[in-house]
């Protein structure tokens, strides 16, 4: 698949992870015209649900939902993300192939390891993306912002993004990955993704950060650096 320039790249460890922390944005970003790619590190081998093929799949009809343009995956190893320098060249690769405006990645925090480890490839990969001299495919790219999005944990975020009117469609999204939150499936075993618990859990985080914002649903979204306002009513709707 052609990597094309987008707006917004936001990119997860596992297929479903997008989805899951902001499939609201995603939504509605696209909804407003706005171009988006997406992409997966890994293929979530080492689950304990679903096939290679299948979770290809399920990402594939989840982008389509969600209205990205594009949907990559970069076949790092699950489990293994960042054990290799070869994996931050093929993220600033990535990153000056779609030259995005704002990229969106996972919080430093969680309770996964590997989104811990995606955090950390992610932030250094797109750093080196906007260095003229580091060694990667494509000329150097410097994204405007990088955002950091919730996946299992949750923090106080910088800001949040009023999803409500595009959250059916982040369900939607999230039940296109059938092997992950069906336990109903054929060999399927309990995780806790399979759980109801799991869904309530993002829900209900959702929930809250759309009440303290006086919404629905909201998503929250951490920057390490400060947003630049022309004045104290830049940005009022």
């Amino acid at each position: 698949m052609t990597i094309s320039p987008v707006d917004l790249l936001a990119i997860g460890p596992h297929p479903d992870d997008i989805e899951i922390g902001i499939g609201g944005i995603v939504a509605k970003q696209a909804a407003l015209g706005h171009r988006l790619g997406l992409c997966d590190l890994t293929a979530g081998e080492m689950g304990s649900n679903g096939t290679v093929d299948e979770r290809l799949a399920e990402a594939e009809a989840a982008r389509d939902v969600l209205g990205a343009v594009w949907r990559v995956n970069l076949r790092l190893p699950d489990r293994a993300i960042g054990t290799s320098p070869d994996h931050q060249r093929a993220v600033a690769s990535l990153v000056r192939s779609a030259r995005p405006n704002v990229v969106a990645i996972p919080y430093w925090t969680d309770r996964h390891p590997d989104h811990v480890a995606a955090s950390h490839l992610l932030t250094e990969g797109v750093f080196s993306a906007g260095l003229r001299r580091y060694t990667a495919d494509g000329e150097a790219w410097k994204p405007e912002s990088v955002c950091y999005y919730f996946i299992n944990d949750m923090a106080v975020p910088s800001f949040v993004v009023d999803v409500s009117d595009h959250y059916e469609t982040k369900r939607r999204a999230l039940a296109c990955h059938v092997t992950q939150f069906q336990a109903s499936q054929p060999g399927a075993v309990a995780t806790r993704l399979t759980s109801v618990r799991f869904r309530q859990l993002v829900e209900s985080r959702d929930a809250q950060f759309g009440a303290v914002a006086g919404v629905a649903f909201a998503e929250g979204i951490v920057v390490k650096q400060p947003l630049v306002r022309a004045h104290l009513l830049d940005g009022r709707v």
